[in-house]
């Protein structure tokens, strides 16, 4: 009988070297990417048939060591180490070799099947270097693929390694790493006590225990080594007069560095256009204009393009609903099928794609170009206002997109109190199904100037909340050091599939609510039910809000997803033309409060997954609060 033509790879390795692109590369998967760090925060699995082969495929979150300081690190470390993947493959960004290599070292230690992907060579021949890969890969004796993931150079090769060790049923042996005297003499003491048929890697395992590793210490039940491992580490801090795991620490980054130093080629350099770029993009003061430029930029040319393409939809649509208005039907059936259902869908097609379209392509060219990681270092100081730092940059700014991965996103942060507050202000955060009710209602039937007040009250009122939160949640913040990846020129190909994949998921979630809430409204219309709750709640509405009493129904649906709140609003009244029914001042208060409100029912999902049910429950419960009093006041001042 033949081997098992299945086997699993990990992909591991620090935080935006290209993880993500491979992953997707290989299994065909519409994983988020950009050059940026953080961005997965969670295993992603995928599979691949090769040759035969069924492979799995699970990408690791990014991280720079496994001290399980973070959630990251302990998701990453307990999968290889528990799951035990037939093969780890170790994407390595060839720019910065000697912290990768910190990593990378680790990974030995861990005794795994082991191939590094040496990523973005094309980056690094960019700045007048190359490495010695012979030379890499006899020092580190680990199989080492070049490769370009974002251009699939080199993908397949990474794939045709793993089958070639598998098929040879060989184990790959990498070099023994050794410490200083003093600390392997203290290893060895451990690895003569420690039982042989422990399940972690032997070595490993008096390393950790040496290092005081939380985690290990809770699992690894006899009491006699702990103690022992702790005086033994006693002693070595006693001789270098520093903590033990930085000496360990110190011990690793200086090995990195010898190995980078001694494979790292000068080659004749090359003009580096991202540093060039980076004198004006990170200038102190520049670097804020060239910024509130972009901003102000993306946001008028969203407005713009979706404007004219808006108009243009409409007026064919309308062609359209008059031909079907004049069809020989019943009443009932025009009142149902055309002011009903078709409304919804025209609402979401000449309404709200024309300017989610060009929002998510701008998103995703911040996302692969760079400048992300630029925008989130120039917000660090604003940020600090608030107890966070630029880091929580990311999470926010994706919230412009959607507010599920921003809260997700809280997870890069380092303390509970940062990422407590970074889940809550993602809920605040404008997303872009808010953004089609802004740009749909306000930005349509009152204008631009009016879409830049509406984000900057929003904007505030972030910084507002944030600042009130860090003074009142208890814990500590701690400061930035980020890397800050270099620029490139984005791919065509990558920004327009993530773009696609996020306007996919409006589309499928979206349009069949539309459909199925705009026949029940006419049916409960039709039968007065609809007028009955009206009517309850007519007073609050007209009188607090000064609101149409029957626009509390599309903030109901609008608990499942923003823009229905907008969308729905077509359907309810039979028409496009919200001036129609509600005034200028009627359309600020209701988007201002469809923008606090609630967050919609997924985001809610995930922030109860964070925060906890209490405390999701208490923000939801604040937010609608809010809303209502944001509402009040502003129709009592307008």
């Amino acid at each position: 009988m033949g081997k098992k033509k299945e086997f699993v790879i990990a992909l591991a390795g620090n935080a935006n070297v290209g993880k993500s692109v491979i992953f997707n590369q290989l299994t065909a998967s519409h994983q988020i990417i950009g050059n940026w760090p953080g961005k997965t925060i969670e295993r992603k699995e995928g599979y691949l048939i090769y040759k035969g082969y069924k492979i799995k495929v699970i990408d690791l979150p990014g991280i720079y060591s496994f001290s399980t300081y973070s959630e990251e690190e302990l998701i990453a470390r307990n999968f290889i180490l528990e799951e035990k993947p037939d093969f780890v493959i170790n994407v390595v960004d060839a720019v910065n070799l000697e912290r990768n290599l910190f990593f990378t070292l680790q990974l030995i230690e861990l005794n795994v099947n082991l191939i590094i992907a040496l990523n973005q060579m094309d980056l690094l021949e960019k700045t007048g270097l190359t490495i010695n890969i012979d030379k890499l890969q006899n020092i580190l004796g680990v199989p080492i693929v070049p490769t370009i993931a974002i251009e699939n150079k080199g993908i397949d090769k990474l794939i045709e390694k793993c089958i070639e060790i598998y098929e040879k049923d060989i184990k790959v042996k990498p070099f023994e790493i050794k410490y200083g005297k003093e600390v392997e003499e203290r290893i060895k003491v451990l690895l003569d006590q420690l039982p042989e048929n422990s399940s972690y890697p032997k070595r490993w395992l008096a390393i950790k225990l040496l290092e005081n590793d939380e985690d290990v210490l809770k699992r690894f039940k006899d009491e006699k080594i702990i103690s022992k491992a702790k005086n033994l580490a006693q002693e070595l801090e006693n001789i270098h007069g520093e903590p033990i795991s930085l000496i360990l620490t110190q011990e690793k980054y200086n090995l990195s560095n010898k190995i980078t130093r001694e494979v790292l080629i000068k080659k004749e350099k090359k003009f580096n256009f991202s540093n060039y770029f980076d004198k004006f993009l990170l200038h102190p003061f520049f670097g804020y204009i060239i910024l509130l430029i972009l901003l102000f930029l993306i946001f008028y040319s969203i407005f713009g393009i979706g404007s004219i393409i808006s108009d243009f939809l409409d007026t064919i649509f309308e062609k359209i609903k008059t031909i079907l208005l004049n069809l020989p039907i019943s009443n009932l059936s025009k009142k149902i099928f055309v002011d009903g259902i078709l409304d919804g869908v025209i609402g979401g097609l000449s309404v709200a794609l024309p300017y989610l379209i060009p929002f998510y392509i701008l998103l995703s060219l911040l996302e692969d170009s760079g400048y992300l990681a630029r925008m989130a270092f120039f917000t660090d100081s604003f940020m600090h206002f608030i107890g966070l730092h630029g880091k929580a940059f990311f999470p926010l700014m994706l919230g412009f997109g959607c507010n599920v991965p921003a809260v997700l996103g809280s997870r890069i942060l380092e303390t509970k109190k940062q990422k407590f507050l970074t889940a809550t202000l993602a809920t605040l955060v404008p997303c872009s199904a808010r953004t089609i009710v802004i740009l749909g209602l306000v930005g349509v039937f009152l204008g631009f100037k009016y879409v830049l007040i509406v984000y900057i009250i929003d904007i505030l009122i972030i910084f507002i909340v944030g600042k009130i939160f860090s003074l009142l949640v208890p814990g500590k913040s701690y400061g930035l050091i980020m890397e800050m990846p270099p620029l490139r020129k984005p791919s065509l190909k990558i920004v327009l599939r993530q773009s696609w994949f996020r306007i996919k998921d409006f589309i499928y979630f979206a349009f069949p609510i539309i459909i199925f809430g705009g026949f029940l409204l006419q049916i409960l219309s039709l039968t007065n039910i609809l007028n009955y709750f009206v009517n309850l709640i007519s007073p609050f509405f007209t009188k607090f809000l000064g609101l149409p009493p029957l626009t509390s129904i599309p903030l109901i649906f609008g608990i499942l997803r923003k823009e229905l709140t907008l969308l729905m609003l077509f359907s309810l009244f039979g028409t496009e033309k919200v001036t129609s029914f509600m005034t200028p001042k009627q359309i600020i208060i209701y988007s201002i409060v469809t923008l606090f409100y609630f967050p919609c029912i997924a985001t809610f999902a995930v922030l109860r997954r964070e925060i906890g049910l209490l405390n999701a429950l208490l923000i939801t419960i604040f937010e609608i609060i809010f809303a209502i009093l944001m509402g009040g006041l502003l129709n009592f001042i307008l």
